[in-house]
Parts: C-alpha cells; sequence; structure tokens
C-alpha cells in the first residue's frame, strides 16, 4: 500500500518556512493515517519551490513496481493502486509530446489507480473512471493540500488535529454504510470525483488557485441488432479483460464463491493460462463452498476452504466484540465504510497477486443487477431510496441534506433512470465504498482487479445497461473464456435472461403438463441451519445487545437520527435491521472518539448462536 501528501503553497513569502512545518506534522501524523505497523513503512520525498510531495509505503523491497516517489528535473510523482503497464508512470509524469495533459493521459491508461504529481509551485492529482483509489483535497489561507488518506489531508489542514467531523454528511453512511456523495467524515475535506484532474496552477492575480475537472463516464449504446453484433460487442469486452491478466505469470490466489463474479474471473485466469488455486470463506455445507468446490474441480485448480471459527459445542460462531471491530474498520476505512462490512484483516504485506469478484456488478448493470422490477417508475423509486432510505429515522435536517444530494441523480433518472443506476453504483459503490474497504486488501498484498480496469470499465459502461442486467454480457463470457462452466448452476437464482425470458408455446405447455404431476415429497433439510445462514444478516439476542448499548448510549447520533424511532427499531430481542444497527454503531463510535486513537483493550468475543432448523 502506499500513501501520498502533496502540499502547494498559495504563493508569499513564507511559503517554505510554512512547507517545512508541514514536513515535520506530516511525519508524525502518518502512524495514525496508515493502517499498518509503524515499523514496516518506509518512506520517500521530492521537493520544488512552492511543493512538496511525501510517499511512505508497506511494499518493502518491490521489483515489480517503481519508486514510491519517481522524480525528474521537472516533476516528482506518486502512483497509487496498480498500472497494467509500470512504464506508464513515466508517461504520467510528463511531459507528452502528443501535448496531452496528465488528465488526458490517465484516462487512456490501463490499470486502477490514482496518481499525484508536483512541479515547481503547482500540483496535479487524477484518479480513474471509478476513483476507486481515492483522492482526498482540502485547502487553508496558506495551502492546497491533496492525499489519497483522507485523516491525513484533514489532520494537516488543521495544523495536526484534533478532527473536526462533518456531522451532516455521516447521515449518508448511517443510512447507506457509506457515501452518496464527495463527502467524507472529515470537515473540509472532499473527494475528487471519478475521471477527474485537479490542477493547482498560478492564477489571473498572484494567488495559486485550484481547478478540478471531470469527464463523464460513458455514455451507453443501443443493444445490437442482430446475434454477430452482440457476439462482437461481448468479444471486445472479452479482450480488454484478457489483457488485464495477460502479463501475469505467478500463482494467483482468487476468492471464489458460488456466484457470477468470482466465477467470471476464474474462466478468465482459465483462458489466460495464469496459474490460481481458490480460496472460500464458510461452512462447509454453505452454497458458496458447495458450488466453489465444483468449480476448482472443472478448471482443475486447487481449492481451500476457512471455516469460521465455532465455540467447542459447534452450535455457535465467535464474533469479534462490535467495539473492537468497529475500530479496525473505521481505522482502515477512514469512517467511509460500515463495520457491518468484513474488511479484509491485517496481514504483513505479500507479493502474492490476489483476485476476487469484486464490483462484478459493472459488467451487470451496476445497482441494476439488484433492481427486479426494471420498469422506468420502478427504476426512478429505487434512485429515491438510495438517498432517502429509512426516512423516518431521520431528523429533517438529515434528511434536507439527503434531498439536496439527491437532486441531480433525481432529475438524471426522469430521462434515463437505467443510466442513473448504472452511474450510481460506479459513483458512490465502487468509487466510495470499495474505495474505502479495499484499503485492507491493499495493506498487505498486491490486488489484481480486472473489473476496475480503465478499459474494462470503459467498454462495459458502452453496453446497454438493461442488457448487461440480463446477465447474458457475463454469462456469454464466461462461455467464452470456460465453456465447461456452463452446467455449474448458480449460488441463489437464475441467470436473469433466462428466469425472465418469455417462454415458447411448447415450454409452456411442458409446465402446465409438470404441474399436474404429482410431486415427490421434498427432501429433509439438513439440521443446523448452516448452509445459508450468516451471523450479520442473523444476529441474535447477544450480538443484538451488544449493539443496542452501544447506540442506545450514545448521544451523539441524535442530530441525525430519532431517538424515539432507534429505540423502537431496538425494541425487540433480535434486531430486524442489522446493516442499519452497525451503521448506528460506526458512526456512534467514530463520533464519540474511538477513532481516531488506541485500539480497545481486551473485550471478549461474542457468540452467535447458529438457528437450529430441526
Amino acid at each position: 500500500m502506499r500513501v501520498f501528501l502533496a502540499v502547494a503553497s498559495k504563493g508569499g513569502g513564507s511559503a517554505e518556512p510554512l512547507l517545512d512545518s508541514v514536513i515535520r506534522q506530516a511525519e508524525d501524523l502518518i502512524e495514525q493515517a496508515f493502517p499498518v505497523p509503524a515499523d514496516t513503512v518506509t518512506s520517500a520525498r521530492h521537493r520544488f519551490p512552492g511543493a512538496v510531495l511525501l510517499g511512505w509505503g508497506n511494499e518493502g523491497d518491490s521489483r515489480t513496481r517503481p519508486e514510491l516517489v519517481t522524480a525528474t528535473r521537472d516533476a516528482a510523482i506518486g502512483v497509487t493502486g496498480r498500472l497494467l503497464d509500470w512504464d506508464d508512470v513515466g508517461r504520467l509524469l510528463g511531459p507528452s509530446s502528443s501535448g496531452l495533459s496528465m488528465g488526458e493521459i490517465a484516462l487512456g491508461t490501463r490499470g486502477c489507480f490514482s496518481a499525484i504529481r508536483i512541479e515547481p509551485g503547482g500540483l496535479t492529482a487524477v484518479t480513474d473512471m471509478t476513483r476507486a483509489c481515492g483522492i482526498f483535497y482540502a485547502q487553508t489561507p496558506e495551502l492546497h493540500i491533496v492525499g489519497n488518506r483522507a485523516l491525513l489531508v484533514h489532520l494537516v489542514a488543521r495544523g495536526g488535529g484534533p478532527v473536526a467531523w462533518d456531522v451532516r454528511a455521516l447521515q449518508s453512511m448511517v443510512r447507506q454504510g457509506y457515501f452518496l456523495s464527495d463527502e467524507t467524515p472529515f470537515e473540509g475535506v472532499a473527494a475528487l470525483p471519478p475521471s477527474s484532474t485537479l490542477e493547482v496552477r498560478d492564477g489571473t492575480g498572484h494567488e495559486r488557485i485550484r481547478r478540478i475537472t471531470t469527464v463523464p463516464l460513458p455514455t451507453a449504446g443501443p443493444v445490437p441488432t442482430s446475434s454477430r453484433g452482440r457476439r462482437a460487442a461481448i468479444e471486445g469486452l472479452a479482450e480488454a479483460l484478457v489483457e488485464t491478466v495477460r502479463p501475469l505469470t505467478d500463482q494467483v490466489n482468487l476468492a471464489l464463491t458460488g456466484g457470477r463474479d468470482s466465477r467470471l474471473m476464474a474462466a478468465l485466469l482459465h483462458a489466460a493460462g495464469v496459474p490460481f488455486r481458490a480460496t472460500t470463506n464458510g461452512l462447509d455445507d454453505h452454497p458458496d463452498v458447495v458450488i466453489a468446490r465444483r468449480i476448482a474441480a472443472k478448471l482443475g485448480v486447487e481449492h481451500n476452504v476457512i471455516a469460521p471459527k465455532r465455540t467447542e459445542r459447534r452450535d455457535a460462531v465467535l464474533v469479534e466484540h462490535p467495539l473492537r471491530r468497529t475500530h479496525e474498520v473505521l481505522r482502515t476505512c477512514e469512517g467511509m465504510t460500515s463495520a457491518y462490512e468484513s474488511i479484509v484483516e491485517y496481514l504483513p504485506y505479500s507479493s502474492k497477486l490476489t483476485m476476487s469478484g469484486q464490483s462484478g456488478e459493472i459488467l451487470r448493470g451496476g445497482f441494476l443487477y439488484s433492481q427486479g422490477n426494471p420498469a422506468p417508475a420502478a427504476m426512478r423509486r429505487r434512485v429515491d431510496a438510495f438517498f432517502l432510505k429509512d426516512e423516518a429515522f431521520f431528523t429533517d435536517d438529515a434528511n434536507a441534506h439527503a434531498r439536496e444530494l439527491a437532486t441531480p441523480w433525481r432529475e438524471r433518472a426522469e430521462t434515463d433512470p437505467a443510466g442513473a443506476l448504472d452511474h450510481i453504483y460506479v459513483t458512490y459503490r465502487v468509487g466510495r465504498w470499495h474505495a474505502a474497504a479495499r484499503a485492507g486488501s491493499l495493506r498487505r498484498g498486491d490486488a489484481v482487479q480486472p473489473f476496475l480496469d480503465n478499459r474494462v470499465v470503459g467498454a462495459a459502461l458502452a453496453l446497454d445497461p438493461l442488457w448487461r442486467r440480463s446477465e447474458e454480457v457475463v454469462h456469454e463470457l464466461i462461455g467464452i473464456f470456460a465453456p465447461r462452466l456452463r452446467g455449474i448452476p448458480l449460488e441463489g437464482a437464475e441467470w436473469r435472461f433466462r428466469a425472465e425470458r418469455t417462454p415458447s408455446r411448447w415450454e409452456s405447455l411442458l409446465a402446465r403438463r409438470r404441474s399436474s404431476t404429482p410431486k415427490k415429497p421434498a427432501a429433509p433439510k439438513p439440521k443446523g441451519g448452516g448452509s445459508s445462514w450468516n451471523w450479520r444478516t442473523s444476529p441474535g439476542e447477544r450480538l443484538t445487545a451488544v449493539l443496542r448499548d452501544g447506540v442506545l448510549g450514545n448521544g451523539v447520533l441524535w442530530d441525525l437520527v430519532r431517538k424515539d424511532a432507534v429505540e423502537e427499531m431496538f425494541a425487540a430481542p433480535v434486531v430486524k435491521q442489522p446493516a442499519l444497527a452497525w451503521n448506528l454503531y460506526t458512526v456512534g463510535a467514530m463520533l464519540s472518539g474511538a477513532y481516531p486513537g488506541d485500539a480497545p483493550g481486551d473485550l471478549d468475543p461474542i457468540e452467535v448462536l447458529i438457528p437450529s432448523t430441526s
């Protein structure tokens, strides 16, 4: 993982002493902002008159990546994430012989990355199409501050601290568990949008000014009318995917489930001839484990299963105490992901390659993948629901702010509801939730993420979102890469294009004939409730009690949510909205001072009973 901070003065004679002070502050603060052990961190810096770039990393001696900070006589750059071709660092460093700006070069660069470059007296920062590697910015009367860790940007802007929370912005964290905006938990700090360039340059007066330019996400075309046209469009996306893994020669560890997206990754690696092994988390009879085992066997690859910890009686799972879990999530994700989510725990950095199917919904229409009713009115209601979810729980001010954030998306949904749901997914679910959560994996290794590659995202978004929602595109990609996987069932629902297809006359007749045939008695369900049970969605009484005490005993939340509504939610022995409960617990812990700071002391794990179906 690489952390960067760039600071440029706004002009004036006191710039250099001020930058000296900023460097000292940042070096003192990095331990709070970089969620790895301090003794694993190396650093680098480069300085020009009026600007400085600081970098920190925990990757050790990496032979496959450029130096932490790459510099020439005229510029210095830091790149975080992954480039398909690391020689592109030189192109981003400039100057470009073609006359392209850094932002224009970034748009055509393959990979999932962001970059910050400084020059004498100025700086430039860029994000890719997903901003899955986030960039954050702030300013003071004397300085422009840009970095890829929001807490560090905030603390430097405040002269070392303390933290000032943007409480109003946190309504989205309570509602969804991540930000549906460019806001952050930190007052005065914002996230750079996707496909954006931030530049600090000399203005018309004596002060250097900040300018942000954003390129809109690609506009989708219509569904090809011929089977040949559809095949060509899918093959173009297939080639873009293959290019993302073609350079890989070392073995990859793939997190494999029974769903669609990690299956596509397995098929992709198989087609490209990349050696890999598969790992699945879960109880032995969980559908993910059962189906992943079949996929691995069909492709002839090693499959490992990691089971959750259970009590000696094996009638419960042991869950880390919510306060310890929440502190680690806050520390890693900087208050931009709820502790309801399971982030990757820290391990020493490893150069071994990892992959998963995370964010594969980009190829399935973004938020359309979970849109049951594709009627325009239903899609418009879904857009509203994202921003105004659980409206009755929130204060009038919190709901007013949510409506303000929803306005541009609601306006777009009036004419293009499918496109709105598609782009909300990339802009916020990937660009905010995934960008925050992936810090957990980046700090421990080199994640390969084909779904987030610039060209793959562009090729996917250019395809009609409702066509991608049908899942025909992903199904055909799997067929191209690994035809032998076609017959293996999915965990959960059938392929959508099959489930929603209008049956032929013959199929209708056959279905009626089958319905008139006496059915065999259903097979008994296995005892133990382990097949599809999940402690996060079924927290039980003990975990509910801990969450209840943490939320109701914390008065810092009542500027965002109505106390009476929250008390009613927790009235039952088992909370019926566990995600909302965790979101409340996370934001409450943040606002009450649990983060930033030291981890809480020893707290016993919580037993969550596995329900029995006997």
